[in-house]
């Protein structure tokens, strides 16, 4: 094997400096669980799972209702339990047409999706939402639900029921809990995933530390449209439902929507952002203090989704890409995600094989996501409208392409030392550079390696 500079290549070594990674604006995160104030939560093991592993989790409010806001699966299959917290959301909030509302609870089952089970799951759904309600004293319409596993399976009902009434009375306002609703989410992940910062604003009277803090699970099934699988967000600032949707919408499409393990989209995908205004700290729409929470809730968001991107069923690896010089954020946020969803480019990077072409390939097949998507992200819709499902502007002249910190393309084809990015490669995170030369345009996107360990964990899922 030639182990020392790629004789095929024909453009002088360029220094690995010249595409350096994007700086991060914003601000820092710990993988950690931090229970906002005004909430309590907990899980434990219903029997939903045959393991025997935990499977049942609630998130409550200590008094009152919370500010809610959700973004859901574009997937036209859509489960019981994203059908009936579009209702509950716009039961309590008609405005919000089913995206955001009040929520005293949110539920989560894991080990059955709850989805294309027909009238039969509906009901189901209905009655656990039914029994949370009544263990909390609050109403049905003010109790949201998540369901993850298999699809095609109902839930087992006199599990979910003896479970939530064991469950509720144990509900603690500790960090343990909100770790303990991680710990009952998870389905195929292998880690936990818990992401927390905190902000100082102004109080009633005087500074407060606001926190916000996520829980997220996924690991399989993983290519969305808006989300991924589950994640949780809770803050304990005071924000209006309408508000707190409007920071979320486009955070989304920046963190969770920009990441890719198998290209398939679930059934299930949600997101819920909860605010108990319990820290008195309050945020109007449009203000100072919104960017700034708005900057938190996506710090925490991009945590959360590349927790779940290097914990992708059977990788070894995080690949991360990041696109600058784009005409715009849209382009480059799709070139970005294109990057990361190629099985070649995944393939190659679990052989370690710093193959220039695959990324190459991968940015020229891009297209803008739909109409609806981009919408979500922040474009008008008469700009959306004649983008959707565009290629964005690409000149292969102008293209610049780095591997694990080298430089491999630039125009043409650089010489570089193979061996030595294959040995860079061989590390938890690999990182993708691309820049396109044509705009101020920046975005980024996360994904995994393709192994083995993929196919045997999917070959005999339900079996």
């Amino acid at each position: 094997m030639n182990s020392g500079p790629d004789r095929t290549t024909i453009a002088a070594i360029t220094s690995p400096a010249d595409l350096p990674a994007l700086p991060s604006k914003l601000p820092a995160v710990a993988e950690l669980a931090v229970m906002p104030r005004g909430f309590k939560a907990g899980g434990l093991a219903a029997g939903i799972k045959p393991s025997g592993r935990p499977d049942l989790a609630v998130i409550a409010t200590l008094e009152g209702s919370a500010a809610a806001a959700a973004v859901f699966t574009t997937n036209k299959v859509v489960a019981a339990p994203i059908k009936i917290s579009r209702a509950h959301l716009n039961a309590t909030e008609m405005s919000g047409g089913g995206r955001f509302g009040w929520a005293d609870a949110i539920v989560a089952t894991s080990g059955s999706a709850n989805a294309a089970t027909g009238i039969e799951g509906e009901t189901d759904q209905a009655d656990v939402c039914k029994t949370l309600a009544s263990l909390l004293v609050t109403e049905p319409e003010r109790t949201l639900a998540v369901s993850t596993g298999v699809i095609g399976v109902r839930l087992p009902m006199a599990q979910v029921r003896s479970g939530l009434t064991r469950l509720v009375p144990t509900l603690t306002a500790t960090d343990a809990g909100l770790e303990a609703v991680a710990g009952a989410m998870m389905t195929t992940d292998t880690k936990i995933k818990l992401a927390t910062t905190t902000l100082e604003m102004a109080g009633p009277e005087g500074p407060v530390t606001v926190t916000v803090s996520g829980v997220a699970k996924g690991v399989g099934m993983i290519h969305p449209r808006m989300a991924t699988m589950l994640s949780f967000i809770l803050t304990d600032a005071s924000v209006a439902p309408a508000t707190l949707h409007g920071l979320l919408s486009p955070i989304v499409q920046r963190t969770w929507n920009q990441i890719s393990v198998d290209g398939d989209t679930s059934t299930n995908d949600t997101v819920f952002l909860l605010a108990s205004g319990a820290s008195g700290a309050s945020v109007a729409v449009a203000s100072p203090e919104a960017q700034r929470l708005g900057a938190a809730i996506e710090a925490v968001a991009r945590s959360l989704a590349r927790q779940q991107a290097a914990d992708g069923e059977g990788a070894t690896t995080l690949i991360t890409c990041q696109v600058s010089g784009a005409a715009d954020d849209y382009d480059a946020r799709a070139i970005a995600r294109s990057v990361i969803s190629s099985s070649l480019l995944k393939a190659a990077v679990h052989g370690r094989d710093p193959n220039w072409g695959r990324v190459a390939s991968a940015a020229g097949n891009t297209r803008l996501p739909d109409e609806q998507l981009l919408v979500a992200a922040g474009l008008h819709p008469t700009e959306a409208a004649p983008r959707a499902g565009r290629a964005p502007q690409l000149d292969v002249d102008k293209l610049q392409i780095a591997i694990a910190g080298t430089l491999v393309f630039k125009g043409s084809p650089l010489l570089f030392d193979r061996a030595a990015v294959r040995a860079a490669m061989d590390a938890p995170e690999v990182l993708i550079r691309v820049h396109l030369g044509i705009g101020g345009g920046t975005g980024e996107a996360f994904g995994c390696d393709l192994t083995e360990g993929y196919v045997i964990e999917n070959a005999e899922y339900t079996t």
